[in-house]
């Protein structure tokens, strides 16, 4: 029998819609990395879609994320424009950083949208930082910060994980375990098993969450989201998931089988959920397929605008280097 999808039909409608983009928004720049088209390294979300799109769709337009090296599922879940995130992959003027950021870097502040980060575990302490300021001001928000289960050896991420939970800051810390730490098993990096005690050691909740299941991670995270707008402090979902490519495009994942693959891609956050939607009468074959198209469609937008932008100008590599005005 299919999982209830009673509550808010069209939510999580929206919500598939959402995973389904941000799969077919991976999938062409696979191809197009393959084809030597983009500069740098890129790190796919494939496969992990369901916790960026249920955890930023239990948040307000003007919340605040961290994001990851493996950031393009986050900023589109939050709302950033695949145009503007392709043409920055691609390095042009147009991207959000003008070309200047590439895949691990993309930000936009106005959005909420704090930056993805090549350093592993450098998003936590950016969230306290978002959350300090929310209280400094009075504000009604919160800050999801996003990071895998390496940097839960990163003194950083303890740093700000204690801290937060000190001042009681308005921060959700979701941790996307898929796994690996890039090709190391996450139980061969930690000598305890799991990760909820870490919420014991700093005094806030925790919870383990299908993250395979966007309504399970939307339902976790509205819950956190709840405490912190109460003013009860930071929560930590640990979030169980599992990329599909490797570490990076051209890993050759010599460190799993193809087995262990294919029991993940069993419970597919995409293919699940259409499944369930389907079953209960929500939307029908046709629907979802249009849903398919549609992200190809805006998808081809994405390349076709990145691929007519303009290269950055060689003077705008010094623009953004130093403030201009320090305030003084």
């Amino acid at each position: 029998m299919p999982e209830d999808t009673s509550g808010d039909g069209a939510r999580v409608s929206e919500q598939l819609r959402e995973m389904v983009l941000i799969r077919e928004f991976e999938t062409r720049v696979s191809e197009l990395f393959e084809n030597n088209e983009l500069p740098g390294f890129v790190h796919l979300y494939i496969g992990q879609e369901a916790v960026a799109v249920g955890a930023c769709s239990a948040i307000d337009g003007d919340d605040y994320i961290t994001s990851t090296h493996r950031g393009h599922g986050h900023a589109i879940a939050k709302g950033l424009d695949p145009d503007r995130m392709m043409a920055e992959l691609f390095g042009k003027a147009t991207g959000y950083c003008g070309g200047k950021s590439g895949s691990m870097h993309i930000a936009d502040v106005g959005a909420g949208m704090l930056g993805a980060n090549g350093i592993v575990g450098a998003g936590p302490p950016l969230a306290v930082g978002a959350g300090q300021s929310i209280r400094r001001r009075g504000e009604d928000r919160v800050c999801l910060s996003f990071f895998g289960e390496g940097a839960m050896a990163e003194g950083q991420v303890h740093e700000a994980m204690n801290l937060a939970g000190v001042r009681d800051l308005p921060v959700i810390f979701v941790c996307e375990n898929n796994g690996y730490g890039e090709m190391t098993p996450a139980e061969e990096q930690h000598h305890v098993e799991g990760f909820l005690a870490r919420g014991d050691v700093y005094g806030m909740p925790a919870e383990e969450v299908d993250g395979m299941d966007v309504r399970e991670v939307y339902d976790a995270t509205s819950r956190a989201v709840e405490r912190a707008r109460a003013g009860e402090g930071p929560s930590l979902l640990v979030c169980e998931t599992y990329r599909y490519r490797g570490h990076y495009e051209g890993d050759p994942t010599r460190y799993r089988t193809d087995e262990e693959v294919e029991r993940w891609q069993e419970r597919d956050p995409i293919g699940t959920l259409s499944a369930d939607l389907v079953e209960a009468g929500e939307l029908s074959e046709d629907g979802i397929e249009s849903m398919r198209e549609d992200a190809r469609e805006r998808v081809d937008e994405a390349v076709e605008f990145a691929r007519e932008s303009d290269l950055p100008e060689p003077e705008t590599a010094f623009e953004g280097v130093y403030a201009e005005d320090l305030g003084r």
